[in-house]
C-alpha cells in the first residue's frame, strides 16, 4: 500500500517538473533563435521580440531590456484586465526569454542571409513557443495585449493578434526596408505552422461521414476489414424529412484509401463526406495525457 501511495504522488510531481522544463527549454530556444537569426538580420516577425528588433535598429537599445520593460507591464495588465491564470509558469516564460536573450547576446549570427534567417528563425521561434505551450504556459508579450483588445473592443482574438503583428511588420518595413518586412511575414507564417506541428504532431487522420442505403453491410465491412470502430448518428433528410443513420468513422490517412474502396464496392451511390482531423485522442489513436 505504501508503495502505491508513493507512486500516485510521484507521477504528478514528475509531470509538474516536466512542464517547468518545457517552459525553460522552449523559452531558451525562442531567445537563442532571436539572437542568432532574427536580430542580426533585422527581421521583426511580430511580438515583443519584433518590437525590440525595431527599437534596436532605431536607437541601439538592448533587446533584452526592451523585452523586460514590455513583458512585465503586459503580464501585470493581463492579470488586472483578464484575470490571467497561466500563473507562475507564464511569469517564468515572460522573464526567462529576455534573460536568455541577454546571456546569449554575444553569440555569432548563424547566417547573414535574411531568407535563411527568416526561414529558420521562424521555425526556431515556433518550436520554442510550441514547447512552452506543451508546458501549459505562455511567453506572454503581445498575445496578452491582443487578448485585452479582444475583450474590450469585440474584435476577435485572431484579428487582434494579426493587427498587432501586422503593425509591427509594417513598422519594420518603414524602419528597415520593404524586403525586411516581407522576410518578417515569412518568419511569422513559419512560426505559426511550427507551433501547430509541435502541438499536434505529424499525424493526420480523416473523419468520414457515410450516408448509405447499405448501412449494415458498410458497418460490418468497416469493423471487419478496416478494423475500426464507428458511431451511428441520427440524421434527417432535408427534402424527404425521413430519419436515417449516418455512419461516422475516424481512420488514419493510410487507411483512408481502403475505406473508400470498401464503401464504393458495397454502395457506389453512397454519399461520403471527408474531413481532416488534425488530432484524434483515444483508443486506437493518441493516448490522452494529463
Amino acid at each position: 500500500m505504501g508503495k502505491r501511495v508513493r507512486n500516485t504522488i510521484q507521477i504528478p510531481l514528475v509531470e509538474k517538473l516536466l512542464s517547468y522544463i518545457y517552459v525553460l527549454v522552449g523559452a531558451g530556444i525562442v531567445a537563442v533563435s532571436f539572437n542568432v537569426l532574427l536580430l542580426p538580420n533585422e527581421i521583426a516577425s511580430g511580438g515583443v521580440s519584433g518590437i525590440s528588433t525595431i527599437l534596436h535598429g532605431l536607437f541601439g537599445w538592448e533587446p533584452a531590456y526592451v523585452q523586460w520593460s514590455l513583458n512585465i507591464p503586459l503580464f501585470i495588465a493581463g492579470v488586472i484586465f483578464l484575470g490571467y491564470q497561466y500563473g507562475i509558469k507564464t511569469l517564468i516564460g515572460t522573464l526567462f526569454v529576455p534573460f536568455v536573450v541577454f546571456l546569449t547576446k554575444d553569440l555569432e549570427p548563424w547566417t547573414l542571409n535574411p531568407m535563411l534567417a527568416a526561414l529558420f528563425g521562424g521555425i526556431g521561434i515556433g518550436l520554442g513557443i510550441g514547447i512552452v505551450f506543451r508546458g501549459n504556459a505562455s511567453t506572454g508579450g503581445t498575445d496578452l495585449a491582443a487578448q485585452i483588445i479582444s475583450k474590450y473592443t469585440g474584435i476577435s482574438l485572431g484579428k487582434s493578434v494579426a493587427l498587432i503583428d501586422g503593425l509591427i511588420v509594417i513598422s519594420a518595413s518603414i524602419v528597415f526596408d520593404i524586403e525586411k518586412g516581407l522576410f518578417a511575414l515569412i518568419g511569422l507564417y513559419l512560426t505559426s505552422k511550427t507551433i501547430d506541428l509541435v502541438q499536434i504532431g505529424w499525424s493526420r487522420s480523416k473523419m468520414v461521414l457515410i450516408i448509405t442505403n447499405e448501412e449494415e453491410k458498410v458497418k460490418r465491412a468497416i469493423l471487419d476489414q478496416i478494423d475500426r470502430g464507428l458511431t451511428k448518428l441520427k440524421a434527417y433528410g432535408g427534402y424527404t424529412d425521413q430519419e436515417r443513420n449516418t455512419i461516422m468513422v475516424v481512420v488514419d490517412q493510410s487507411e483512408f484509401t481502403g475505406l473508400k474502396q470498401v464503401v464504393r464496392n458495397i454502395d457506389p451511390n453512397a454519399f461520403v463526406i471527408v474531413v481532416d482531423a488534425s488530432e484524434v485522442l483515444g483508443q486506437g489513436f493518441k493516448t490522452i495525457h494529463r
